[in-house]
């Protein structure tokens, strides 16, 4: 058996890097009561898009602070500043200010639009919504609005809302491209996939080289078995995105489904050695070693794989082109060193407070120095900016180690609610459910679980096992200890029910 998962596409995600690719201004139109910017304010907060995007903040700063004195309480400022704290870091101050945007602005749409973004990154899909309807109320011919509301309706798994919204905003601005890549996206969660080629063809994106697009089209790709095209494609988009471990997974199912799994040891052989490595690039490995002949060094990725649902969640890499005293806090963490790992990341938190990112970094530590409640304020913290599935499960980790149980599994609960396509926290779910008893639900999810593409998982099968033993359906419980001893390798499959 091969290792499959299917691949989600995150469509909020990837428009962040379609944001320069509409014809329409970011503002709203005209027919809102927020009083036009001076000219010379206009000019300014234009030249501070343009230095954003370039990565010139210090600049960009400078020109705020004159668009500042020339319009101190327009939203449009306070918008932009938001997005520039946003930039540096400064994640708290951000929501401050777009806060302040709303207060002098109510119905102003870029505001209401940024607000609705920020509101789901850290509180979900569901909570977003009632924002992205208050700013397209504001203005229904917010073609921005329209393209992130269609994307979160998407990714909150309301396909037939997300269509109306594609197709309102085809309307409102039949030339943006993003219409027919998000139709494309729609089409490939549908499994229509010579559909999706034709409108991301359409499009005109991958022509361009926009990642988002390259992305979509290496997921088509394999989902097609054009495994040879997919890895060309992504393995373009890894040398401008290196960080990107989405990519890089991405990358070696290609290799492997290509049959290059030589390729896919040489590549990826090294780094699935390292603590890091996630669970999924270790079976990718290990399957790649057995086709090579190399059951003995399969073996014990594979049960490094199944063994990872037990463990915590190791939160320390060392990156490249990270800053220093960030390096030198990940590197103490990667070593066990967690006295110097928590004195390094206090420096950072106490000189970057507002940032999300050096909180979940020092919770990291805490974490790994067994500091529960600690590092469940710092996660906390950075919950009120964004809450990806990793932090989550994190904080479900310090619950549990902390004895709370109960915490654990309404966090899980939240987070399954407001991103029911993540297999990952599926899964998680599920097995929070099963130490609960209640096997029926931990069943169903695992079926989901698995309807996403992760029926080759040993964990899921093993939990999928338990339950159907636990129901007493011993038809389902042959049929999933059979899967699960072909997965392992032998030293580790126990004997099936009798």
């Amino acid at each position: 058996m091969t290792c499959r998962r299917k691949a989600p596409i995150a469509l909020a995600a990837l428009l962040v890097t379609l944001a320069g690719c509409s014809s329409s201004r970011e503002t709203g139109s005209s027919n809102t009561e927020t009083a036009p910017l001076p000219p010379q304010a206009e000019r300014l907060l234009d030249e501070t898009r343009t230095t954003i995007a370039v990565g010139r903040l210090a600049d960009a700063d400078a020109l705020i602070a004159g668009a500042r004195r020339l319009a101190p309480d327009h939203p449009d400022v306070w918008v932009a500043l938001a997005r520039l704290r946003f930039r540096q870091g400064e994640h708290l101050h951000a929501i401050e200010a777009v806060d302040r945007a709303i207060t002098l602005g109510p119905d102003h749409p870029p505001a209401l639009l940024l607000r609705a973004q920020m509101v789901r990154d850290a509180h979900g899909f569901a909570a977003a919504l009632p924002w992205f309807e208050a700013a397209l109320a504001a203005d229904p011919f917010f073609a921005e609005g329209w393209a992130e509301y269609a994307a979160t309706l998407g990714d909150g798994g309301q396909a037939g809302d997300m269509l109306e919204a594609i197709r309102t905003m085809a309307n409102v601005a039949p030339d943006d491209p993003r219409v027919a890549f998000m139709q494309a996206v729609l089409a490939a969660r549908g499994g229509e996939y010579a559909t999706a080629r034709s409108l991301l063809s359409r499009s005109g994106l991958t022509k361009n080289g926009v990642p988002a697009a390259l992305q979509l089209d290496a997921v088509i790709s394999l989902a097609e078995g054009n495994a040879d095209s997919a890895s060309v494609i992504l393995e373009s988009l890894t040398q401008r995105q290196p960080s990107n471990t989405r990519l890089r997974e991405m990358l070696a199912k290609a290799l492997f489904d290509a049959g290059r799994t030589d390729e896919l040891i040489d590549r990826f052989g090294e780094e699935a050695a390292t603590p890091q490595a996630s669970r999924y690039l270790l079976m990718l490995v290990a399957r790649s070693l057995e086709h090579s002949g190399d059951r003995v060094g399969a073996a014990p990725l594979l049960a490094r794989a199944y063994r990872m649902a037990d463990r915590w969640p190791i939160p320390f890499a060392v990156r490249e082109g990270l800053p220093g005293p960030t390096i030198a806090a990940r590197t103490a963490g990667v070593a066990g060193n967690w006295p110097k790992a928590i004195a390094d990341t206090q420096a950072l938190s106490d000189q970057f407070p507002a940032s999300a990112d050096v909180a979940v970094l020092a919770g990291d530590a805490a974490l790994g120095g067994g500091n529960w409640r600690s590092a469940l304020g710092f996660y906390q913290m950075a919950t009120r900016v964004r809450r990806p599935w990793g932090l989550t499960r994190k904080i479900s980790y310090g619950y549990l180690r902390s004895g709370d149980p109960a915490a654990t599994h309404s966090i899980l609960a939240r987070h399954v609610a407001s991103d029911p396509e993540n297999a990952s926290a599926v899964i998680a779910l599920a097995e929070s459910l099963g130490r609960r008893g209640d096997w029926l639900r931990a069943s169903q999810l695992l079926d989901h679980a698995m309807s996403l593409g992760t029926g080759h998982d040993p964990t899921v099968l093993g939990l999928r096992l338990r339950a159907a033993l636990a129901l007493g359906n011993r038809h389902d419980a042959y049929r999933f200890a059979a899967l699960l001893a072909d997965m392992r390798p032998r030293s580790l499959v126990p004997s099936g029910p009798r």
